[in-house]
């Protein structure tokens, strides 16, 4: 008895610790308590007079995963539940199997199913507990473990930019993995910080069930500048026109000029993030997951030109300071005819022939010519330097916008006096005059839009971005704004990069493109005076440029003379085929601004943008009144000028 109590004593007393924390570890289980994911929100308060909502395009629910305690079933039954679990849920075959090498594992913990909602876990309780009960085995050697899964309430919209997270964790910090997108750029807010929960071991004791010892802490919400209402308009329209051309990607972006706000970017074919395994699995469809409008860089062809021009005023604003004469007059006759430019073995040619042209004739017709011999006269006289470092500073061209989005590419603007790796001058003699109507240089499809906000906010600075603020909501109660863009007006911060006064002329000369007799005459909102101009430039394969090969783009703002959003569409690789009655399927007229004139309709009806040209829709409408429709008496008097000089 004496060495009983001994015994007792060194168990209890001197050991006492050792065989406590060896029954806890058998009997109580700490396991992590998941958190939510911040949430994704649209931009609900574009239309004034309606109240804000939270509309969520991406947002975590809670799910459930299913475990078993595979020592405390029997051999004997474990094929009876895999089977059962298999009818239940219509498992394959290959899954089945998959089921029954988990249980057939000795292990405290196998993952048997994943990602059940609350519906499956009650249809599992309901079998689960009656055969646990009649083959007496352990009530919780099946249990359930709750975690979050992310929910796509719009399901591919906006598919590209936000990304999503895969279903498997890292397995050291346990936080998820972004695939790409927003999800990965702002994955520090958006992560959270996950809690721990105690639960015990017995047949009396569910496994999910516990006492939450450190409480979980959710992610931060994106409210995002995009309004879901404009985006999907926007993917409806930019579908139609892929398929229409027989093209193999398309994408359209929208900003507020004034503010930098992205209020739209659709591109198709979609990319669906609650299916990323296909696409990442599959090298014909990972390229839809890619962001086109950052990431592929191109020529942008003629959407260059009104960015020439602007930059001649800015000599000609540069040489008056000096005191010296202009570099050139809007309304002055120049000869187009002969396109030798030096250091060009070929002319520069037109798709026509124009005799002569002044600048408002010139981009109305999308002449190279013009442009080309316009920038010649700049390097003449302030040198090739200038012009490279006016397409850089004011333009941004060879540097990144800073959106907030993973793997933007700068694009590339050649150097005066650098060289490539092989040898060859980038900035030769005759690259001034191929980047004056957008060759030579590769420009992101963001940038060509930043580049025309500047154009027409009046010439000024303007950070495109996709966030408006970033909320942190706290447990108890209470939330904290950790980011937030400010939308003050860029003219009350800065001096303008080019007069507003010489902006306007360009903004006039871009008016003509939209109507009769201008490339982009398809591009026409009825009811609405718009500015912009087409592109179609040649794709690089294989170190040549192809006659097949095509990017076209249109992109514009409207209204023209107080725009309330610049609109950039692209159409990637249009098939090229001759459309009778219309046009070269290829051609940016043809292909991308009709897309432009559709989605531009429709966003200033949803924005609520009252009508500034009443009388101006198509021949044909009984609303049309030519002598008073914007533009019109303008247009005529163009089209009778350019007749007396090219008759």
């Amino acid at each position: 008895f004496s060495l009983l109590l001994i015994q007792f004593y060194r168990i209890q007393i001197v050991e006492g610790s050792k065989w406590q924390a060896k029954a806890l570890k058998q009997h109580q289980v700490v396991v992590k308590e998941p958190c939510r994911r911040g949430a994704f929100y649209s931009n609900t308060s574009l239309r004034k007079g309606h109240p804000e909502e939270k509309v969520a395009f991406a947002f975590d629910v809670e799910k459930t995963h299913l475990y078993a305690d595979a020592k405390a079933v029997s051999e004997a039954l474990k094929p009876e539940i895999v089977t059962a679990l298999a009818q239940m849920f219509d498992l394959s075959e290959e899954k089945k199997q998959s089921l029954q090498d988990q249980l057939m594992r000795p292990s405290r913990s196998r993952k048997l199913l994943v990602w059940l909602d609350q519906d499956q876990r009650k249809k599992i309780e309901l079998w689960w507990y009656p055969f646990a009960k009649k083959h007496k085995i352990a009530r919780n050697a099946l249990f359930f473990v709750q975690d979050y899964q992310r929910s796509y309430p719009f399901g591919s919209m906006l598919g590209q930019i936000l990304h999503t997270v895969r279903e498997v964790k890292d397995p050291e910090t346990l936080k998820q993995i972004p695939t790409g997108g927003l999800e990965l750029s702002l994955d520090k807010y958006l992560q959270g910080k996950e809690g721990k929960r105690v639960f015990w071991r017995s047949p009396r004791n569910p496994l999910d069930l516990g006492k939450v010892i450190e409480e979980p802490e959710n992610g931060s919400d994106v409210y995002l500048t995009i309004n879901h209402h404009l985006q999907a308009l926007a993917e409806e329209e930019i579908a139609s026109a892929v398929d229409r051309a027989g093209a193999k990607h398309g994408w359209a972006m929208m900003m507020d000029p004034h503010t930098g706000e992205i209020l739209l970017w659709a591109q198709y074919p979609f990319f669906d993030p609650s299916n990323y395994r296909a696409y990442f699995n599959d090298p014909t469809l990972q390229a839809r997951a890619e962001i086109k409008g950052i990431i592929e860089p191109f020529e942008p062809g003629s959407i260059m030109k009104p960015l020439t021009m602007a930059l001649c005023f800015k000599a000609n604003e540069e040489l008056m300071r000096r005191g010296e004469k202009p570099l050139f007059s809007p309304d002055e006759k120049v000869a187009t005819s002969k396109g030798y430019f030096p250091g060009r073995s070929k002319p520069v040619q037109d798709v026509r022939l124009h005799r002569y042209l002044n600048m408002y004739m010139a981009l109305q017709k999308s002449s190279n010519i013009y442009v080309a011999r316009m920038v010649q006269r700049i390097v003449e006289r302030l040198g090739d330097q200038w012009y490279r470092d006016s397409l850089a500073e004011v333009f941004g061209f060879g540097s990144k916008t800073g959106i907030e989005l993973p793997s933007e590419s700068p694009g590339f603007l050649p150097s005066v006096g650098k060289t490539y790796p092989g040898g060859a001058l980038q900035w030769s003699k005759p690259t001034p005059y191929s980047i004056s109507f957008g060759y030579n240089l590769l420009a992101s499809s963001l940038q060509m839009l930043r580049a025309y906000a500047i154009l027409c906010n009046g010439g000024f600075s303007v950070e495109p971005h996709l966030v408006k603020k970033i909320v942190h909501t706290k447990r108890n109660s209470g939330s904290e704004v950790l980011f937030e863009t400010k939308l003050e007006s860029p003219s009350l911060a800065r001096e303008p990069l080019i007069s507003s006064k010489s902006l306007s002329e360009v903004l006039k000369a871009m008016m003509y493109v939209t109507k009769n007799g201008g490339g982009g005459s398809r591009a026409d909102i009825s009811g609405y005076t718009e500015a912009g101009k087409t592109g179609t430039s040649e794709k690089v394969i294989q170190g040549g440029y192809s006659k097949k090969d095509h990017i076209s783009s249109f992109i514009g703002f409207c209204p023209a003379l107080n725009p309330r959003f610049v609109l950039m569409v692209v159409i990637d690789e249009p098939e090229r085929k001759f459309i009778p009655g219309v046009g070269k399927n290829q051609l940016g007229g043809i292909c991308a601004a009709p897309c432009f004139r559709e989605i531009g309709r429709k966003a200033l009806e949803y924005l609520g943008v009252e009508p500034d040209d009443p009388y101006g829709f198509p021949i044909g409408d009984p609303r049309r009144d030519a002598s008073k429709a914007v533009w019109h008496k303008e247009n005529q008097s163009l089209s009778e000028l350019y007749k007396q000089w090219n008759p």
